[in-house]
């Protein structure tokens, strides 16, 4: 479980266009299924590629491993160096990108038209054969471990690391897909290769391109990237995760000025039939900035925090309802109240003009972000791994804007109870203490 602020559910709830856009399902010769878009304004393709699973398919003892192994695709394949390879790209004025989730495994690939064969050439051998050198094992080995002591020292790494924790418990969601700094000094060559062949195959493939590609194109160029991958990966994905908050407050000293707070409560799908009251609700209740309730009470009435906002984080696997603030030490246990009680009387309904309002954003200011045909086939790979139908962005808007401010009501009644809201505190707060469950 990540912050609310980097979750994909918000990403894409955030960034679908107004426009209508038109995506076609293709299917490889190989039988891949992907997503197209066709844009042939500019001689340009952008390529997502997501395997699911992603870090929680990481072996017993090895958490770590996966994140290690995507961070080393782009390091050298073949007879190729991480220098020469990364040369050959930019020579071809393409650009590849790999990252680990929770969730998946992602993949970029932009390339101008007349170079994308041999661009997918060498996405190609990444995938299939990366060569571990080990002077970059070594390398990248050390940039995560920085990366896991800066997690270590940062009190909001900290409190968000406890609550994935208290939330997820021994699921993969429940800790760093980084590793720890233990598990990660451990790994071998064998084990970044073991971790490759538990994720990078082509029956946990998700396909989206978008730009100067058509769908028999597409179809070859797929094939192209993903021969040579294995048919089957060779670990089964994670069972659903089971969520554990259930109303403690954790305290975990910090000698800092200030407390962090992090908290949250069961949420839910994003197939649910109330997500849209629950994405307007969370809208008015804390995600809209400083046109939120908690953002109105804590910072603008009282001045307890620079800011303080919610977010509904929704992952394959498991969904929440999050937020996060920081407070002086003295002024924490006023803050938390205020949450708590906002939670509460927002059960009671919205005003008419904060539902109008929010409407008013919600449908406006995400087609500002949907530039780009990288992005559009990055957010039709989301769409995917969460299960969202093909028309999901042509008909959003509108579901927005068929909610009713009983909707909000009634999904607030149904969810929304202050007294299992889950908060860890990290810091010296002033007249808090740890409390069990309720």
């Amino acid at each position: 479980m990540r912050t609310f602020l980097a979750v994909l559910s918000l990403t894409l709830m955030a960034a679908l266009p107004a426009r209508a856009i038109d995506i076609a399902e293709v299917t490889s010769p190989g039988g891949t299924r992907a997503w197209l878009v066709e844009d042939h304004s500019i001689p340009f393709v952008a390529l997502s590629i997501a395997f699911r699973g992603g870090a929680s398919v990481d072996a017993p003892g090895k958490r770590g491993a996966v994140n290690l192994m995507t961070a080393l695709l782009e390091e050298g394949s073949g007879q190729r160096d991480a220098t020469a390879w990364a040369e050959a790209m930019e020579s071809l004025g393409a650009s590849a990108g790999f990252d680990a989730g929770d969730d998946a495994v992602t993949v970029s690939l932009r390339a101008l038209s007349e170079n994308r064969d041999q661009a997918a050439d060498l996405l190609h051998d990444a995938l299939t054969s990366p060569s571990f050198d080990p002077a970059a094992v070594e390398r990248v080995r050390a940039q995560v471990q920085s990366a896991i002591r800066a997690e270590e020292t940062d009190p909001g790494a900290i409190a968000a690391t406890e609550l994935a924790r208290r939330a997820w418990g021994d699921h993969p969601y429940g800790s760093s897909l980084n590793g720890t700094a233990d598990s990660v000094a451990g790994l071998t060559v064998a084990d970044l290769d073991e971790a490759r062949r538990r994720v990078l195959a082509r029956d946990r493939v998700i396909v989206s391109a978008a730009g100067d590609i058509d769908a028999a194109g597409l179809g070859a160029l797929i094939d192209r990237i993903l021969d040579d991958l294995p048919a089957h990966a060779a670990a089964p994905l994670p069972p659903e995760a089971e969520l554990h908050l259930s109303g403690a407050q954790t305290v975990i000293d910090w000698d800092s000025p200030q407390t962090v707070v992090a908290f949250a409560q069961q949420g839910l799908p994003m197939d649910d039939p109330d997500y849209f009251a629950a994405f307007v609700l969370d809208h008015i209740l804390g995600g809209g900035g400083f046109s939120s309730r908690l953002m109105d009470e804590i910072r603008e009435k009282r001045g307890l925090t620079y800011g303080v906002g919610t977010g509904l984080a929704n992952q394959v696997l498991g969904h929440t309802w999050q937020g996060q603030m920081a407070t002086a030490n003295a002024s924490t246990a006023e803050a938390v109240d205020l949450v708590r009680k906002v939670w509460g009387d927002i059960r009671n309904g919205v005003t008419d003009k904060e539902l109008a309002d929010a409407k008013t954003y919600l449908t406006g200011e995400y087609p500002l972000r949907f530039d780009g045909n990288g992005k559009i086939a990055g957010i039709l790979t989301g769409m995917q791994l969460m299960g969202m139908p093909r028309d999901y962005v042509n008909t959003r808007n509108a579901r927005i804007e068929r909610v009713t401010a009983e909707d909000v009501r009634r999904v607030a009644q149904r969810l929304l109870d202050p007294a299992r809201l889950e908060f860890v505190l990290v810091g010296r707060p002033e007249g808090l203490a740890a409390q069990p469950a309720k």
